[in-house]
């Protein structure tokens, strides 16, 4: 039996044509005249709507604002990333079919190719009838991909990012690697990610997490499109090239409202001292802006260098491969990071980790996952006490205590790692699970909303916390439409999901869903679940969440 797409009525079909697209208006889609779909967040089709409704006029930003949000307070920053999310589409970098009037707002310009021509003829003496039939049929064949695309089609949405404060927004991208032979890729990213850490640190900015001023890498500058993307004030860009035991590092500061360069400097020094390189460049920034930061500088040390590197290396095998050969191989190289230097965190920390994986997952490093957990918490314990402004010791070290069940204790040490490091989203979103945990869900959905607004391009998994949070506060619908914001649900995310579907009743959806789950965790049952969690959920949610594993199908 063919699937065939839904009929369409051509002649009451309302579409707008611009430079090779045309937008249906009713089902707010943006197609190519050959009829492909191109991607566009749901808030920036909304947006694109309400500029279609009123084609060749200025349309306000607060008339834009309240027709897209109109029960939701959001800054301008919002509908600052749907018109640039708009102009990538359409490939407007001129800014030719959506215009920004200062002070004004903006305006669609339909058929602009035929607009900036001043001589052009109009179209009604090139002749009603070829322009009719031209539109009639692009309309047909848009139409009914879009038909096609809704029948097979899913949407996908990323949300945009807020302002949490009037501080200056900063994104500090990936610096390019100028090494050459052996010593290309000693460094990493080490030299961009202390910046943002000790930058985020001293509270002068509000810093975007690296995941998403990292995407950038390998593409050319484009600092106004960057800056609209992800909604900052600055950028700071670079490189790094490591000669032997020498280090020479370069960095400029762009505004990104006009690209205009701010300053510029190139340092050569010796290996030992990046943490110092960086150290005066966050200083230099901060003077730049008028704010000035005050702390000693510190100590070049190239043993702690040599520990940074390994630690990375290990880090670099897990996020390739987060199996038990890549948790062994981040093992291995944390121990090398503490032969390198055992004065260093760094080590301690990939140890850590280490252990905290294996005992949630492998159990390769010791049998007894708890045995794995005091493991972990001794070597992250080490870390703090070698370097307390370390976030990410308190960051591993309140991982393991909520998988030990110490809520409380997470919280905290999760609250003293977002202290010292507010611009790590993974970190922010992650503090939301003891929260959820101890009952204090509105709380957690504030975190992971603060990490989607520095981390514009966030993981997917922000979108299944979301939902696990929604799900506890029995919004089973909008926790729904949050596991569905996700580009691809992963495996082991479809256990959740699952839970959603017997929480709203959907027999079938559930059951699916955890047979999915299920084709990668075979042995899990009802009784594993109850173990699992009895240490850290309160009684009616896990009682709760039992009752929609039974429900789903999931074996005693």
């Amino acid at each position: 039996m063919s699937r065939t797409a839904p009929e369409i009525d051509l002649k009451s079909a309302e579409t707008i044509t611009f430079r090779g697209f045309v937008f249906l208006t009713k089902c707010k889609e943006l197609r190519t005249v050959e009829g492909k779909a191109v991607n566009l967040r749901s808030q920036s089709a909304e947006v694109l709507s309400a500029l279609a409704a009123r084609p060749g006029e200025i349309v306000s930003k607060d008339a834009l604002m309240q027709a897209v949000w109109p029960d939701t307070f959001v800054t301008d920053d919002s509908l600052t990333q749907c018109i640039a999310d708009i102009r990538r589409a359409l490939g407007d970098d001129a800014h030719v079919i959506v215009q920004t009037l200062p002070k004004r707002g903006y305006r669609l310009n339909a058929d602009p190719s035929d607009a900036a021509d001043p001589n052009a003829v109009p179209s009604t003496k090139r002749g009603k009838t070829r322009t009719s039939r031209r539109s009639f049929i692009l309309a047909a064949i848009v139409l009914v991909a879009a038909a096609i695309g809704a029948y097979f089609g899913v949407e996908t949405w990323r949300a945009a990012p807020v302002r949490s404060s009037d501080m200056p927004r900063i994104a500090i991208l990936a610096f390019n690697d100028m090494s050459t032979g052996a010593d290309v890729g000693y460094l990493s990213d080490a030299v961009a990610e202390g910046i943002i850490t000790e930058l985020a640190r001293s509270k002068t900015y509000t810093v975007i997490a690296r995941n998403s001023s990292f995407r950038y890498r390998g593409h050319p500058t484009d600092a106004r499109q960057i800056g609209e993307e992800l909604g900052v004030d600055y950028l700071l860009e670079g490189s790094q090239q490591k000669i032997g035991d020498r280090l020479k590092v370069t960095a400029q500061l762009l505004n990104a409202h006009d690209g205009s360069h701010v300053w510029a400097n190139t340092y050569n020094r010796e290996i030992g001292d990046l943490f110092v390189v960086q150290e005066e460049i966050i200083r230099t920034l901060a003077d730049r802006v008028g704010r000035r930061i005050e702390r000693p500088l510190p100590q070049s040390d190239a043993a702690q260098v040599s520990a940074l590197r390994y630690v990375q290396m290990g880090f670099a095998e897990t996020d390739k491969d987060f199996s038990a050969a890549g948790n062994e191989l981040l093992w291995q190289f944390s121990l090398k990071a503490v032969e390198a230097d055992p004065d260093s965190q760094y080590g301690y920390i990939g140890m850590a980790f280490a252990y905290r994986n294996d005992a949630l997952f492998w159990h390769k490093q010791e049998n007894n996952p708890d045995e794995a957990l005091k493991r972990g918490a001794e070597y992250a314990d080490k870390a703090i006490l070698l370097a307390p402004d370390d976030a990410n010791a308190h960051y591993v070290r309140a991982k393991i205590h909520t998988e030990a069940g110490e809520i409380e204790q997470a919280i905290a040490r999760y609250d003293q790692a977002i202290a010292l490091n507010p611009s790590a989203s993974n970190i922010l979103a992650g503090s939301g699970s003891p929260l959820i945990f101890a009952g204090r869900i509105d709380e957690a959905i504030d975190r992971i909303k603060q990490a989607m607004g520095i981390d514009p391009f966030h993981p997917d998994w922000y979108h299944w916390d979301m939902g696990w949070a929604l799900w506890e506060k029995n919004d089973c619908e909008a926790a729904l439409t949050a596991m569905r914001k996700m580009s691809r649900i992963p495996s082991g995310a479809h256990r959740m999901l699952a839970g959603i579907h017997a929480c709203l009743g959907n027999k079938r959806e559930a059951t699916e869903a955890l047979a999915v789950f299920l084709k990668d965790s075979p042995g899990d049952s009802i009784s594993k679940q109850r173990k699992q969690w009895e240490k850290m959920w309160t009684a009616p949610s896990l009682e709760r969440w039992i009752g929609h594993m039974r429900f789903a199908g999931l074996p005693e």
